[in-house]
């Protein structure tokens, strides 16, 4: 019965995704931007959440700063953090690859 509420239920239930954006910064060439967006299936609340926090915790990501990480439930930010100078960046042209 369970199974069965689960399964009508999970077509209405919003989609999460982590979006992970570096910058790249060379003088004289416009800013690189590399997107790599990491999907969830629908209602996979608690997973999403956990590789987003995972992410931030990561030293990987601080150490590659500028570093700009959004987790988002159907295609809105509900959480964002930024490593680096992101707001400074994003004035710049900005080219985005991925």
């Amino acid at each position: 019965m369970k199974s069965l509420i689960k399964k009508v239920i999970k077509p209405f239930l919003p989609k999460y995704e982590v979006v992970c954006t570096t910058y790249q910064v060379i003088p004289g060439m416009p800013v690189n931007g590399n997107h790599q967006k990491h999907t969830f299936e629908k209602g996979a609340s608690e997973e999403a959440r956990s590789f987003y926090v995972k992410v931030l915790n990561s030293d990987m990501t601080k150490a590659m700063a500028p570093v700009e990480v959004h987790l988002k439930r159907r295609g809105k930010t509900i959480e964002k953090q930024n490593f680096g100078p992101v707001d400074e960046l994003k004035k710049f042209n900005i080219v985005y690859k991925g």
